[in-house]
């Protein structure tokens, strides 16, 4: 059985946007980047399963620029077999990364296909849902377990009234939620041995696929700055500033 995980390099999770000057995007200048949270909880899912038995092969596929190669890497050395890089240095949508990644499913024909439910850069939760629509594969969203057998993948799911359990005939589509697993560090000899595994690097074009984007970015802004707060001198004070200042009340 094959799976094919897709990666995104994103910024590290733990360093603070910044917006530019002009308003236009995020500045990602001398900006730490690394492989998006989400995704790496796919990666170790896939690893997991090829550990277990159950896939004999992992493949990973990422869409970006030459230094996506990075993540790829990081992937190999976390378990992956070989990767993809679908080299481009247009900024894509949800629609256009699903187009290119079907494009890659329809030449890799694996037989699950695991992504993280969102990245957190763009926070759309939508390219694991389009990707199995345009490639007419069963989907498992926002996996918390995921189990494999006979053919068909069982997708237990979090949902407002408790867990939800969802049986998909492969191949499938699945995206991964936080508690699903708890990714591993990659090992130095790993991370030598990474060195070495295949990496395939296409384009677009070679794909097929055409890109446009039919969303425009008007402008990007901080958050607005907390206020700081006050001390009040009463009860009293305070239920009236929450009734007639707040207004919370």
């Amino acid at each position: 059985m094959k799976v094919l995980v897709a990666v995104k390099r994103v910024i590290d999770y733990n360093v603070k946007v910044r917006v530019k000057a002009d308003n236009t995007d995020v500045d990602l200048t001398n900006v730490k980047m690394a492989m998006n949270p989400f995704d790496e909880i796919a990666i170790e899912e896939a690893v997991r399963l090829k550990e277990s038995g159950v896939a004999t092969e992992v493949v990973v596929v990422s869409i970006g620029g030459k230094e996506s190669q990075e993540q790829i890497r990081t992937a190999l050395a976390l378990g992956a077999d070989r990767g993809i890089l679908v080299e481009t240095g247009e900024k894509l949508g949800s629609l256009s990364v699903a187009k290119l990644l079907k494009a890659v499913v329809d030449e890799e024909k694996p037989d699950l296909v695991i992504l993280g439910k969102q990245s957190i850069d763009n926070d759309n939760n939508q390219t694991g849902q389009m990707l199995a629509a345009l490639a007419s594969m069963p989907q498992g969203t926002f996996a918390s377990e995921v189990k494999v057998a006979d053919g068909q993948v069982a997708v237990t799911r979090e949902v407002d009234g408790g867990l939800q359990t969802v049986s998909l005939k492969l191949p499938a589509v699945v995206t991964t939620d936080l508690r699903l697993n708890e990714p591993r560090y990659a090992s130095l000899p790993n991370i030598m041995k990474a060195k070495r595994k295949p990496l395939d690097t296409k384009t677009p074009e070679e794909l097929g696929v055409t890109l446009g984007s039919t969303i425009t970015t008007l402008k990007v802004e901080p958050p607005a700055e907390r206020q700081a707060g006050i001390k009040v001198a009463s009860v009293e004070e305070l239920v009236d500033k929450l009734k007639n200042e707040a207004k919370v009340i």
